[in-house]
């Protein structure tokens, strides 16, 4: 993740900036960072998720939003913005749910607050911050309790979950298209086949370190 050209932004500034920009951006520690596959120091290199990418997080969303059509809680997609008050963050996750009443950090109803599942596709530019940084920032969210992480370079599932104790520990993980992945929060099963339908030729093996 690349920040903008070191300057020191409010977070008024960020949200101003981010209701007349053309793409999506996120905020923390006073500063900006342009999402997407990120091969320079502006937003003009930004480049657009790859396919298998895209593929995936339109499969979670469509797999978990029918899940959801008979449940009190809902999805929202990678449109969605995400505020968490205690770090400043402001992110955009490729999913979220919420269960019960959906809350948010302004009128505008723009910045959600109380997800309990969260969802990132992983890319090659994003991977590390989304396992690292950002799910400690991630855990300051209250409701917050369970993290499902989906490979677009292979297939690689996993699922961190927050037990009663505010303990989190990986609970699944997963390179085979016939596992099955058990989301507590909503009570629904995932088939990992079902999350990599429509993607190329993805690998079933981890990468070898040599």
């Amino acid at each position: 993740m690349n920040p903008l050209p070191k300057k020191h932004y409010t977070p008024e500034e960020y949200l101003e900036l981010e209701e007349k920009a053309s793409y999506k951006s996120e905020y923390f520690d006073g500063h900006i960072y342009p999402m997407g596959d990120f091969e320079g120091d502006t937003p003009e290199a930004m480049a657009g998720a790859k396919p298998a990418h895209n593929a995936i997080r339109e499969n979670l969303s469509i797999e978990i939003g029918s899940f959801l059509k008979k449940k009190s809680c809902r999805s929202y997609s990678s449109d969605q913005r995400v505020f968490i008050p205690s770090t400043e963050l402001y992110s955009y996750p490729d999913l979220v749910v919420v269960c019960g009443k959906p809350e948010f950090s302004d009128s505008q109803t723009s910045s959600l607050t109380n997800p309990v599942l969260i969802v990132e596709v992983l890319s090659q530019s994003t991977a590390n911050y989304d396992r690292g940084e950002k799910f400690e920032l991630y855990r300051a969210i209250p409701t917050f309790r369970e993290y499902l992480l989906v490979d677009s370079r292979r297939i690689w599932v996993e699922l961190w979950r927050k037990s009663e104790q505010g303990i989190w520990s990986l609970m699944f993980e997963s390179k085979s298209l016939e596992s099955v992945v058990h989301l507590e929060t909503i009570q629904g099963d995932l088939l990992v086949a079902d999350l990599y339908s429509n993607t190329e030729d993805l690998p079933e093996t981890v990468f070898r370190i040599r």
